[in-house]
């Protein structure tokens, strides 16, 4: 269900996704660990410039994102392939690694912040309420992919540095494709939240190919899914960049943005209070826009959040 050492093919990437929020609603983190890391400048340039595309496993990162009421730390540090260990259960970057034992998720971080360094040392231990098997295709070929592992999950976090203990409700998935993600989408927007029953997702990606792919899946937190009538888009502020965004929402009332994690020139993640079905949802959002990433303005910017370690 869960293996860190599926081949990756030149120019494709993988990642695991965990995102989570505080039992208080005070603090909410992301973790991704990339092999092949898709918003990479340096990876873009690669493949464009390398004949087949280039070696996913030369451009590795973990990124981690801790929200917390009064400051937010990042840290994501591209590595080369000397640094990565992967096999069936463990996923080794640098000093950070992710370790499955067939019931929990555990991650061990040594990091840096950027733009200011500081340590980040902790360990993250996300343990699944059920497993789902179903991979759904994100393009008309498949070329593109996406499993929600666990969409319904709880998490301990216990951080050192700096000193953070929580516990909250909590997210897992994993993406993977065999090309850059910008050959396939143009935009997308992405949300999950935890409800009475499990885990509400909606889906929406604006292709290349003129077409969409629209997601709307209702989770059991026991297992099991459901596709649902999704309720009618409804807008979001527009972010700082200017970036367009949207959400599903029920039609009687409107969606409200309580936070914004993230808002960078192609890229938005927020915490929104939505609707569905009736039903009042915490919801974490992301949108994506490909087409501000491939911006040379943007490859420009990008390294001064993403440092590449050159040994």
């Amino acid at each position: 269900m869960i293996r860190f050492d599926t081949p990756i093919p030149r120019s494709g990437y993988a990642w695991w996704y965990i995102d989570a929020l505080s039992d208080d609603g005070q603090h909410a983190l992301t973790l991704i660990a990339f092999v092949g890391s898709v918003f990479s400048p340096y990876y873009a340039r690669a493949n464009h410039r390398t004949p087949g595309g280039a070696d996913p496993e030369d451009y590795v990162a973990i990124n981690l994102a801790l929200y917390g009421p009064r400051r937010s730390l990042w840290a994501m540090t591209e590595r080369r392939r000397r640094t990565l260990i992967r096999d069936p259960h463990t996923l080794s970057i640098g000093p950070s690694r992710l370790d499955w034992n067939g019931n929990h998720l555990s991650a061990r971080i040594e990091e840096i912040t950027t733009p200011i360094p500081r340590p980040l040392r902790g360990t993250i231990t996300l343990t699944p309420k059920a497993l789902e098997p179903a991979i759904y295709n994100l393009d008309a070929t498949g070329t593109h992919r996406w499993q929600p592992v666990a969409p319904c999950a709880r998490i301990a976090v216990t951080f050192q540095k700096p000193a953070l203990i929580w516990q909250g409700d909590a997210y897992f998935d994993r993406n993977d494709g065999d090309a850059p993600m910008a050959t396939a989408f143009s935009t997308w927007n992405w949300s999950r939240a935890t409800t009475r029953r499990g885990a509400r997702i909606f889906y929406h990606a604006n292709r290349r190919d003129g077409g969409t792919t629209d997601l709307s899946l209702d989770f059991a937190a026991n297992g099991g899914v459901t596709t649902k009538p999704a309720p009618p888009a409804a807008p979001l502020p527009m972010t700082w960049w200017r970036l367009p965004r949207e959400t599903r929402n029920d039609p009687d009332t409107e969606p409200r943005l309580i936070r914004n994690f993230e808002d960078a020139p192609f890229y938005a993640r927020a915490r929104i209070a939505t609707q569905i079905d009736g039903e009042p949802l915490d919801t974490m959002h992301e949108t994506l826009d490909l087409n501000r990433f491939r911006s040379p303005i943007v490859q420009a910017m990008l390294p001064f959040r993403m440092p590449r370690r050159v040994v």
